[in-house]
């Protein structure tokens, strides 16, 4: 049950495009991707990519290292 509130809150967050900052864990955040031309891999005809908005996560360097 925490777990699911704990991503509800971050889903939130970033909903209003604000910054999450967990100390010694890491930080989510959001990026725009601009609109851009791509290739169908299939075809490798040209296609059209629209602008869109992500969830992006950089972990902290004590995590990184945890882990190691």
């Amino acid at each position: 049950m925490t777990m699911e509130i704990f991503l509800n809150l971050i889903k939130k967050t970033l909903k209003k495009r604000d910054k999450i900052f967990i100390s010694g864990f890491g930080t989510f955040s959001i990026v725009k991707r601009k609109a851009r031309k791509g290739r169908n891999p299939k075809t490798g005809e040209a296609i059209k990519l629209a602008a869109r908005v992500l969830p992006k996560f950089k972990s902290a360097r004590a995590f990184k290292e945890a882990v190691q």
